[in-house]
C-alpha cells in the first residue's frame, strides 16, 4: 500500500456547487475584512467546475447580492431577466393557463433571471480562486476521517487507477486526506458522505425523512421565430396522473437557446412509470412541440433534487463539520429554486466557522449556524412553503387548491402543519397491482431514447474500474425487484445503467451499464429495498456538462 499524504487547512469544502463556493468565498472575504489568515479549499469530483451542475434554472439574486454585492460589474453571467410567468395546466390534448392575477407568490419570478448554472458555477469558482481558495477540481471525497471523540476532522480523496478486479494499475494514486478544523459538506442531494453523516450522527432523528424528485432536462436550440428570451413556463397535469407529484419548465434563455424539463416526485406507486419517457411524451404535447419544431436539441442531463423542505432539514451540525445547499435538502420546491437557498446558507456556515477559528476553536459544533438559519429570511420563506410537497399526497386536485389558500389566499401564515411518515423507497406498490404503462417510440426528431441522450451528456468512466454502483447483495433485484416490482431500476434510471438480461443458462440477472452513469443518484433514493448504492468513481468522471 502507498502511503496516503496529507494537506492541513482551517476549512476543507466537499463539492464545488454554489453552496460550497459561497462557504469558501464568504470566509475568504472575512480574512480580509478582519485581517485573519484562514486557509480554505475546495474538492470538486468533476473535472471542471459546472461540469457536474445541473439545474433548470432561473435564480433569485438576493442571496448573491449578499454574497457578491457588485456582482453585475464583476461580469456574473446572470443576463437573462425574467420577463413573463406563465403556468399552465394540461390535459392530453389542451391547455388552460392561470390568469396573472391568481398566480401565487411562489409561481412569481419578477426580478429574477433564467441562468445556466453551470456557467455561474465556473464564475464563483473564478471569484472564489481569486480571493486565494485551493480549488481542486477532479477530486471526489470519499471517506470521512473522524478523530479519537467520533468528530469529523477531513476527508479522503478516492483513490485513481484502480482496475476492476482491485489491482493497481500502471497510472495509480492513492488519495489524499485533507486535514481541517471545520468540514463543509456541499455535495448536493443524496450526497454521499452527507448520508453516512446523518446515519452516523442521527441528524434527522425527529424530522419528516427527505423527499425528492428527479428532475430531467434538455437544452435546445430552437428557431429563431419561437425564442422568447425572458419567458418562465411551468405546467402541471399531462402527461403524468393526478396522484403522481411533478410538473414541467420550460425556460427561454437568450442566443436562440431554450432549457425545458420535468421533475417527477420520486414518491410515485407504478414502478411501470418511467420519469424519462414522461418527460419524451410531455413534449409532444400541442402547446409544447411548436417551440422545438425546427430546433436542434444540444445537451441532455439529469439530477435528483430534494424536496421536502423545512419539515425534513436534518440536523445541520455535528462536531467538526456541517451540511449545507441541497446536500441539507435546502430546496424550496414551491417555487422550483434551490441556488439562492445554497448561496445563503454556504454564506451563514461560513460566518460561523471563521468566528470559530478566530476564537481558536476546533472540531466542535458550530450551533451558530442553525441559530443564523432560524433567523433569517430563508427560514421564513422556507416555512411558508412547509406543506407544500405534503398536499400532493392527496392528489393534484386537493394540491393545487390547497396551495392556492395557503400561498395566495394566507401569504404562507396558514395555521396548520402536515407532516409525512413513509420515505420515498417505500412508496412503489407491487407491479402486478399497476397498470403498465406503454411508452410510445422515439422519433429521433423530438423524443430520444436513452443511449443517445447519455451520448450528449458526455458522460465517460473507464472501463476497467471498479463499478462504482454497489450492490449490498446481489440476489435481491432478481429476487425482489424483478419478481415484485417488475425490475423498476430499469425504468427510474434516465440512464440505461440498470438492464436485466438472461444469463447463458436463461436466467434473469441484472446488468449494471455503470458507464452510462449521470450521477443523477436516483437509483440510490428510489430502490424499494435501499440495496443499491451509489458510491463516487474515479475523480474526474461522469458527465461533462457545458452551462446545465
Amino acid at each position: 500500500m502507498s502511503e496516503r499524504e496529507s494537506m492541513e487547512y482551517d476549512v476543507v469544502v466537499v463539492g464545488g456547487g454554489p453552496g460550497g463556493l459561497a462557504a469558501a468565498i464568504r470566509l475568504k472575504q472575512l480574512a480580509g475584512e478582519r485581517n485573519h489568515n484562514v486557509s480554505v479549499c475546495v474538492l470538486e469530483k468533476a473535472a471542471e467546475l459546472g461540469a457536474h451542475t445541473l439545474s433548470g434554472a432561473v435564480m433569485d439574486p438576493q442571496a448573491l447580492t449578499e454574497l457578491i454585492p457588485d456582482w453585475k460589474e464583476k461580469g456574473a453571467p446572470l443576463t437573462v431577466a425574467v420577463t413573463q410567468d406563465q403556468f399552465l395546466f394540461l390535459t392530453q390534448s389542451g391547455a388552460r393557463r392561470t390568469p396573472d392575477w391568481l398566480l401565487p407568490q411562489c409561481f412569481q419570478n419578477h426580478g429574477n433571471y433564467i441562468v445556466r448554472l453551470g456557467e455561474f458555477v465556473k464564475w464563483l469558482g473564478e471569484q472564489a480562486e481569486a480571493l486565494g481558495v485551493d480549488v481542486f477540481p477532479g477530486f471526489a471525497a470519499v471517506e470521512v476521517l473522524y478523530d479519537e471523540a467520533g468528530a469529523v476532522r477531513g476527508v479522503v480523496t478516492g483513490d485513481m487507477g484502480v482496475a476492476r478486479d482491485g489491482s493497481h494499475t500502471d497510472h495509480y494514486q492513492p488519495g489524499m486526506e485533507l486535514l481541517a478544523r471545520y468540514t463543509v459538506f456541499a455535495e448536493g442531494a443524496r450526497g454521499q458522505l452527507g448520508r453516512q453523516l446523518i446515519e452516523r450522527y442521527k441528524l434527522d432523528a425527529g424530522r419528516d425523512p427527505q423527499s425528492y424528485g428527479i428532475g430531467i432536462k434538455e437544452l435546445w436550440e430552437v428557431d429563431p421565430s419561437q425564442s422568447r428570451p425572458g419567458l418562465v413556463m411551468h405546467t402541471a397535469g399531462w402527461p403524468l396522473d393526478s396522484d403522481t407529484y411533478g410538473g414541467s419548465f420550460l425556460y427561454h434563455l437568450d442566443n436562440n437557446q431554450v432549457a425545458v424539463g420535468m421533475v417527477v416526485g420520486l414518491d410515485y406507486a407504478n414502478p411501470w412509470l418511467s420519469p424519462y419517457d414522461e418527460f419524451q411524451r410531455y413534449k409532444t404535447h400541442p402547446t409544447i412541440r411548436p417551440t422545438f419544431e425546427g430546433g436542434k436539441r444540444i445537451a441532455y442531463g439529469a439530477r435528483a433534487i430534494t424536496a421536502g423542505g423545512l419539515l425534513s432539514l436534518p440536523k445541520l451540525v455535528f462536531p467538526g463539520g456541517v451540511m449545507v445547499g441541497c446536500e441539507a435538502g435546502f430546496l424550496n420546491a414551491s417555487r422550483i429554486k434551490g441556488s439562492h437557498a445554497a448561496l445563503k446558507t454556504g454564506k451563514l456556515a461560513a460566518e460561523a466557522a471563521f468566528d470559530a477559528i478566530v476564537a481558536d476553536r476546533k472540531q466542535d459544533e458550530l450551533s451558530a449556524y442553525p441559530a443564523a438559519f432560524e433567523s433569517s429570511w430563508l427560514h421564513t420563506e422556507l416555512n411558508k412553503a412547509r406543506n407544500f410537497k405534503q398536499w400532493f399526497k392527496k392528489g393534484r386536485t386537493v394540491a393545487t387548491v390547497m396551495t392556492g389558500i395557503e400561498q395566495w389566499l394566507l401569504k404562507g401564515k396558514m395555521p396548520w402543519t402536515l407532516h409525512r411518515t413513509k420515505p420515498d423507497h417505500a412508496c412503489l406498490q407491487p407491479a402486478s397491482q399497476c397498470a403498465r404503462i406503454d411508452y410510445p417510440k422515439p422519433d429521433g426528431k423530438l423524443t430520444f431514447d436513452k443511449p443517445s441522450s447519455v451520448f450528449i451528456s458526455n458522460t465517460n468512466h473507464e472501463e476497467n474500474e471498479p463499478i462504482h454502483l454497489k450492490l449490498k447483495d446481489a440476489s435481491v433485484p432478481v429476487a425482489i425487484n424483478l419478481a415484485q416490482y417488475g425490475g423498476p431500476e430499469a425504468r427510474y434510471c434516465p440512464a440505461g445503467v440498470y438492464e436485466f438480461v438472461k444469463d447463458d443458462h436463461g436466467a434473469d440477472k441484472l446488468q449494471i451499464n455503470a458507464q452510462n452513469c449521470v450521477h443523477c443518484k436516483t437509483c440510490d433514493i428510489k430502490d424499494p429495498t435501499q440495496n443499491i448504492v451509489w458510491t463516487a468513481p474515479q475523480g474526474g468522471e461522469g458527465p461533462v456538462y457545458s452551462g446545465m
